[in-house]
């Protein structure tokens, strides 16, 4: 059984852990968390699979109750759209805690790793202020990022992609021509998300670049001997760019999540929009069709029709008159 509150384990030695630790960030996913992974995305299947429950119940619960208007056919449907929540909410809630324990797990295996080989260079090695601050970022700094990206890597992509494909393929089901344009505006994000998340990876690389920087500097710097004033000015400096690169990913990454949120309810409009329309031009088809029906010209059908028959229109009778009497004949 898995421990979620205490770390089960220890890294190994930092002399044999470091050279076998992998080159790219997904082998370090798959190494320290590869059979997890695949329970994460079992999760993450069954999580979108449940997606289309709450949409088809809520539609079934409004046709219901407009359709035959029976109450006992309404609350079966409320109550099983109730345990559809509960069940797939208990899944998500799985599926979070997993992934924080996975997560903070990859960190305190990098943290330990880093530490016990930073440990053993000492050991072998003079001291480098540079490496010092470079351990000293990624435990302090780095650690925390890695290790999201391990618990969500797999998951997450599944997840929202399962989901994007299960709501169009449900939307193709029920309106083909509203999914088609739905998909025609939702692929407008692939054309800026790619951009902006390229430049933002860009920006994050240099800003843990100059971050490593920093940490060496000051190891160097508060040591013994006095800073001169050209560390003190290098040291400025970095901490300006490092500002300049934060400013830039927030500029970077809320201009994209603008985009998406109005590519998204632009889409939203637009079905809206186009779904009104319909309704409209189907009601006035509807109300012509109608006065079609009770028009001078349907009348006079009508009065052909009840003649033929040897009837007279209810609305059309007069008093039987004599004269009346003589026309009929």
């Amino acid at each position: 059984m898995i421990d979620l509150i205490s770390p089960s384990y220890r890294p190994p030695a930092a002399n044999k852990l470091a050279v076998a630790m992998p080159a790219s960030i997904f082998g370090y996913v798959l190494r320290t968390s590869g059979r997890h992974q695949i329970w994460l995305a079992l999760l993450s299947i069954a999580v979108f699979l449940l997606t289309m429950g709450p949409l088809e119940l809520q539609r079934r619960i409004v046709n219901s109750a407009l359709g035959s208007g029976a109450m006992r056919d309404v609350t079966l449907l409320c109550a099983a759209y109730a345990a559809l929540v509960l069940v797939s909410g208990g899944i998500k809630l799985a599926l979070n805690i997993y992934r924080g324990w996975l997560s903070e797990r990859a960190v305190l295996y990098l943290r330990q790793t880093v530490y016990d080989h930073a440990i053993e260079s000492l050991r072998e090695h003079d001291p480098d202020p540079v490496q010092e601050g470079v351990g000293m970022s990624i435990i302090l700094a780095e650690a925390e990022p890695v290790g999201g990206f391990v618990g969500m890597s797999i998951s997450e992509p599944l997840m929202q992609g399962g989901t994007l494909v299960t709501v169009f393929l449900y939307m193709i089901v029920l309106q083909p021509w509203m999914a088609l344009f739905s998909f025609v505006l939702f692929s407008l994000q692939f054309f800026f998300v790619p951009r902006l998340q390229t430049a933002i990876n860009r920006r994050a690389a240099s800003r843990i670049q100059t971050m490593r920087e920093i940490s060496g500097e000051m190891i160097d710097d508060l040591g013994p001997g006095e800073t001169d004033g050209d560390a003190q000015r290098l040291f400025a400096g970095r901490v300006g760019r490092i500002f300049s690169l934060n400013m830039a990913i927030y500029w970077l990454k809320f201009t994209m999540n603008f985009l998406m949120n109005l590519t998204h309810h632009l889409g939203v409009i637009s079905i809206l929009l186009i779904g009104g329309w319909y309704i409209v031009r189907l009601r006035s088809r509807d109300r012509e069709s109608a006065r079609a029906r009770s028009g001078p010209g349907a009348r006079r059908r009508r009065d052909v029709d009840h003649l033929g028959g040897g009837q007279v229109p209810p609305d059309r009778r007069r008093p039987r008159t004599t004269a009346t009497l003589v026309c009929r004949l």
